[in-house]
């Protein structure tokens, strides 16, 4: 009898982990796509075109990602890396690398990922965002939810749109400020950034401590909020954000709409993009690049991508999940 009631406890302790989010299931979002393993393959499209932050990078296309080990997928993880085995001529376009691009496009809604791993690493600029269907960009606006370049630690989300969109500098949010106008015309496209206070939100920190969760919610009514929810959170049940907890959360950056960035004029549906180039416009310009550690290893960014492809081994995504929701009573 007693084994019996132990069993019956564990099991029950068991349903309690893996369904903490179904048990508790969000007030004000239904779950609507799970995105897990093998669903990337059938949901991303794979962009071949060249970069346009003119990166070092040579984007491949899926079947050449799958042949070539720099795409590869489980039952519970998709994975998306860089080419570590080889040096890259200076004829090519640059290091073989993966950029996905999904097939549908979302206006209001909650994107939750869940990453074990990140790109990092000298000369790798990585990046999670999402951009309108319809564009042509910028119209329709960009988010950039995880972004980063060289051996940063913390984590960048910034806007990018068409001109009268602005930040106040002050508002409820954890990071800092880094600029305040949106306009992809102003500052060489900077974007209104928010850097995050935790370094283990990004980079060789981040995968230190066995990543976390990233959540973007994109409200017409609200505005545009993201959070970073370590694994040791006390957000998370069962290893699974609460969402509503979340939600109610201060978020690590924070983008009203309401009153110098109206919402309808600078955002639409928006696809979901991951990327990793290398160098560009920002981890290989001269000042940056120079003010990193790792100018101490080639003179310039994109020779240190031509001639070192071991050091690449830790630039790959390694994603558990991606769930998106809606808002209830709404539907894409």
């Amino acid at each position: 009898m007693y084994s019996t009631r132990c069993a019956i406890l564990l099991a029950f302790a068991s349903l309690m982990v893996v369904n903490a989010q179904s048990l508790f299931p969000s007030l004000t979002y239904n779950l609507i796509v799970s995105h897990i393993g093998y669903d990337f393959l059938g949901n991303f499209s794979w962009e071949t075109a060249d970069d346009p932050t003119n990166g070092r990078v040579n984007y491949v296309d899926k079947a050449t990602a799958l042949k070539d080990n720099l795409t590869f997928v489980s039952d519970h993880k998709f994975i998306m890396r860089a080419d570590d085995t080889k040096k890259v001529a200076k004829s090519a376009r640059g290091r073989d690398s993966v950029r996905i691009h999904s097939l549908d496009a979302y206006d209001d809604a909650l994107f939750v990922l869940d990453i074990f791993h990140m790109p990092e690493g000298c000369a790798t600029w990585p990046a999670w965002w999402t951009l309108s269907e319809e564009g042509p960009w910028p119209y329709g606006g960009e988010i950039d939810i995880i972004e980063g370049v060289n051996l940063g630690q913390g984590n960048l989300a910034s806007l990018h749109t068409t001109p009268n969109c602005t930040m106040p500098k002050a508002r409820s949010q954890r990071g800092f400020t880094k600029s305040t106008s949106c306009d992809t015309s102003v500052n060489s496209n900077q974007g209104c950034g928010v850097s995050f206070p935790d370094q283990d939100s990004y980079g060789a920190s981040f995968n230190a401590v066995g990543g976390g969760f990233y959540i973007m919610e994109k409200s017409s009514t609200k505005g545009v909020s993201v959070w970073f929810i370590a694994r040791d959170s006390l957000l998370l049940l069962g290893g699974e954000p609460v969402l509503d907890l979340v939600l109610l959360s201060t978020p690590d950056a924070y983008f009203p709409t309401v009153n110098n960035c109206d919402y309808s004029k600078h955002f639409n549906a928006h696809s979901i993009v991951f990327d990793l180039t290398f160098c560009g416009d920002w981890a290989g310009s001269e000042s940056v690049w120079n003010a990193s550690t790792c100018a101490a290893k080639a003179s310039t960014c994109n020779s240190f991508v031509d001639n070192n492809p071991s050091e690449f081994t830790e630039a790959y995504w390694e994603i558990n999940s991606l769930k998106i929701y809606t808002p209830h009573g709404l539907l894409r």
